[in-house]
Parts: C-alpha cells; sequence; structure tokens
C-alpha cells in the first residue's frame, strides 16, 4: 500500500500486453490480449507456456525456439533486431504475437 495525501491506494504491478492474432484465439479462450509480467521476451512466452500451453506451441517449437512462420514484435520493432528472446520488457511494452501469411 502507498499512502499519498492520507489515502490509501493499493499499487499495481505493471504489466506487458500480449496481443494475441485472431488465427490464436482459440488456443487461449478467445482472448485477443493477455498481460504478463516479464523482465525478457523469453521469460513472457515463459509465462503463456504455463498458462496457455497450446498458444505456446504454436508460437514456439520444442526446442524453446520461435517457430519460423511466426514474427514476435516489441512495440514497434521486430525481436529478431534487437536482442532475440532475451530482449527486455519494460512496464507497458506491447509484445505483438504476428504469424507469417502467405499464398500462393
Amino acid at each position: 500500500m502507498v499512502r499519498l495525501a492520507g489515502i490509501q491506494r493499493q499499487c499495481i504491478a505493471m504489466s506487458t500486453a500480449v496481443q494475441i492474432p485472431s488465427s490464436l484465439r482459440s488456443y487461449c479462450q478467445g482472448a485477443a490480449e493477455l498481460r504478463v509480467s516479464a523482465p525478457t521476451v523469453r521469460a513472457a512466452l515463459e509465462q503463456l507456456e504455463q498458462r496457455h500451453p497450446a498458444l505456446y506451441r504454436s508460437i514456439c517449437d520444442e526446442t524453446g525456439a520461435v517457430r519460423t512462420h511466426v514474427n514476435l514484435f516489441v512495440n514497434d520493432s521486430f525481436l529478431r533486431d534487437r536482442d532475440g528472446l532475451d530482449t527486455a520488457l519494460d512496464a507497458g511494452d506491447i509484445l505483438t504475437i504476428m504469424p507469417a501469411v502467405s499464398g500462393g
């Protein structure tokens, strides 16, 4: 609890929003967005693995690597242009999961 001007207010842990594309929402009870409190993308994915294993398996392979047809972004930055799965997450960041689109 934090006391501000004589009023007690409960501290709320800041978290990262994980945006779920419509094609993967069936793996997390239809949620368009999930919240995680994690210091890195890897830790965020580990939380998803615990809470929504089928969603995690759609994002990562059996070795824990991001599947080749899945792109991850932190805010507007492509994960591969940053520190990969070790990219740091700050409170308020948005982790976007974007499956690659292909056609023929």
